[in-house]
């Protein structure tokens, strides 16, 4: 693809290009060379799944692959002991090595969904600061000032109302920026929360005598509630791995405004096109691009179905899945042995809010036992059919 079209298919919905000249410069010598980009974006695994909001960038990433780049999916199993400080008013507490692990797993797995496995390449960046000694570490510290780290916004307002700031946080925006030096990154994309980590990996490569990356930073999502960044805490994610129904729900909930922004970072559409459509039958298209991308055409067809009956029709689902469970069974172990939820912090908070009932009945404690058979329903689109066991 010639030069300028390769720009402009980068540029859509990025929020940010430093700079937008050094890119064009290597995207051209790519054209000439021959030789494919090293586009690099990192993910710590601090939760199990992933949700719409991080597949604004494995979206672009796609975009880099298509253009025949080679993609280095980095998975931050080391920096994920410490934690992103980005907009935390405190220290995150420390992950367990099982959980690190498990959640790197699952990230592959779902980023594969986007991504083109043969033009990615996964790695973690424990495999090199696992090697890396205490004199190698100093040195790396070198690079940097303490003046220059509390620059940072969010250490500044953690310092004026008095929050303390562990040592170890200093080091992440070092750890971030030194994987583009391993890396030998061409261009790294990040969220425009990530500004001050992505300068810093620049600065730190033209320290180490590489040349300089080019950044290509993507807004954040909103999530649900069309305010708030999209986040699991918050409960306002729409996660790749929820049912389809669950995913078409979520995105017909979202208002009209966001609609627009949804399309332009997470779909190819045509969004001329898509502003001349009626909003209702715009929001059911992206809610069906959505779900068809991450459970196919067939689910697609049957979760637009569903909404249907369920909104527009008033109906229950004619097909809802049968869960069988024991006499006594508590409610908590239902919702998430069933799959009907993922966590039980998650299954707290929705019965806290009362978003989940039994055969029409609201539950309100999380002790709750089912004994008998019936339906269990979750917010206005997760439907169960418990089967009691005697």
């Amino acid at each position: 693809m010639e030069l300028q079209k390769q720009l402009d298919k980068i540029k859509r919905g990025s929020a940010e290009i430093i700079n937008e000249g050094e890119l064009r410069d290597k995207l051209s010598f790519s054209i000439k060379s021959g030789r494919p980009l090293k586009v690099k974006a990192g993910f710590d695994p601090t939760a199990p799944d992933i949700h719409l909001g991080h597949t604004v960038l494995l979206n672009k990433l796609r975009q880099f692959q298509d253009l025949g780049h080679m993609v280095y999916f980095l998975i931050g199993d080391f920096t994920a002991r410490i934690g992103d400080p980005t907009g935390q008013n405190k220290a995150r507490p420390p992950m367990a090595n099982e959980d690190i692990s498990k959640n790197a797993s699952t990230y592959k797995q779902q980023a594969f969904k986007i991504l083109d496995s043969s033009k990615t390449k996964v790695v973690f960046n424990n495999d090199w600061f696992s090697k890396m000694s205490i004199y190698d570490c100093l040195d790396l510290m070198k690079h940097s000032t303490v003046s220059q780290i509390l620059a940072r916004a969010d250490f500044k307002k953690r310092l004026k109302d008095d929050i303390e700031i562990g040592a170890h946080e200093f080091l992440y925006p070092l750890l971030q920026a030194y994987d583009s030096v391993y890396l030998e990154a061409d261009v790294e994309l990040g969220g425009t929360d990530q500004k001050f980590n992505l300068l810093l990996a620049r600065e730190l490569q033209k320290d180490y005598g590489l040349p300089q990356q080019a950044i290509v930073m993507m807004p954040l999502l909103e999530g649900t509630d069309g305010v708030n960044k999209m986040s699991k805490s918050l409960g306002n994610y729409i996660g790749i791995n929820e049912p389809a129904v669950e995913i078409f729900g979520k995105t017909m909930s979202i208002n009209d405004e966001l609609m627009f922004k949804y399309y332009e970072l997470l779909t190819e559409e045509d969004l001329t096109v898509v502003k001349k459509m009626h909003p209702m039958e715009a929001k059911k298209n992206l809610a069906r691009i959505l779900v068809e991308q991450y459970h196919g055409k067939d689910e697609a067809f049957k979760a637009r179905e569903n909404f249907e009956k369920v909104f527009k029709d008033k109906e229950t689902p004619e097909i809802i899945e049968e869960y069988t469970a024991k006499a006594q069974g508590n409610i908590l172990d239902v919702l998430t042995d069933s799959k009907l939820i993922s966590s039980r912090n998650e299954a707290r908070r929705l019965i806290e809010q009362q978003a989940v009932s039994f055969q029409n009945k609201k539950i309100t404690d999380e002790n709750f036992k089912i004994t008998e058979s019936g339906l269990l329903k979750v917010g206005t689109r997760r439907f169960l059919k418990i089967i009691i066991h005697r």
